[in-house]
């Protein structure tokens, strides 16, 4: 399960099946504002899944109410009170227990059109990096082309000022 939990909302297990919404209400209002009470009906049944969760408006209260009731009787049960983790049922982007099957599908969509995207950019960045690197390596060929004809063109003065001076005496 995930790790980060809700300082505000209080996990109520062990709860009888005579305990409501209002009876939970009432059991947990003496210690503070109550901003809501849920209890998770079993869709076969229609009954609750004998916990529930009641989120204060301040964290201080709701921690008040978890030393308080944590381990209390309630309509002949002990009650076990921890702050609630973020509810996420069965998967999806805010669970699917209570969602559509479709519900996911726009965020699945745009998540599929982000990771076309990061793609193609990805793609974009290797081609340009490859193009850049043949630009470089044609440089450096042509770079030592030159100074090979430079080495050929470079010749003795006093070799041509010989060349000259063969030719002359031969013609």
């Amino acid at each position: 399960m995930n790790g980060q939990v809700q300082k505000n909302t209080l996990y109520v297990g062990g709860l009888a099946e005579e305990v409501d919404e209002k009876i939970l209400h009432a059991a947990f209002v003496p210690f503070g504002e109550i901003k809501d009470v849920k209890t998770p009906l079993d869709q076969a049944t229609q009954k609750h899944r004998s916990f529930g969760f009641v989120t204060f408006l301040e964290r201080e209260d709701a921690a008040a109410a978890m030393d308080n009731m944590d381990g209390a009787e309630m309509y002949g049960r002990v009650l076990t009170v921890n702050y609630a983790f973020p509810e996420k049922i069965k998967g999806g982007e805010q669970g699917w227990a209570a969602q559509p099957i479709w519900a996911d599908a726009d965020t699945w969509f745009e998540r599929q059109q982000q990771e076309e995207e990061m793609k193609r950019l990805e793609a974009e960045q290797k081609a340009a990096m490859q193009e850049a690197e043949r630009i470089h390596l044609q440089k450096m060929a042509a770079e030592r082309e030159g100074e090979k004809d430079d080495d050929t063109s470079s010749v003795d003065p006093m070799a041509m000022a010989e060349a000259k001076a063969l030719n002359q005496n031969t013609s």
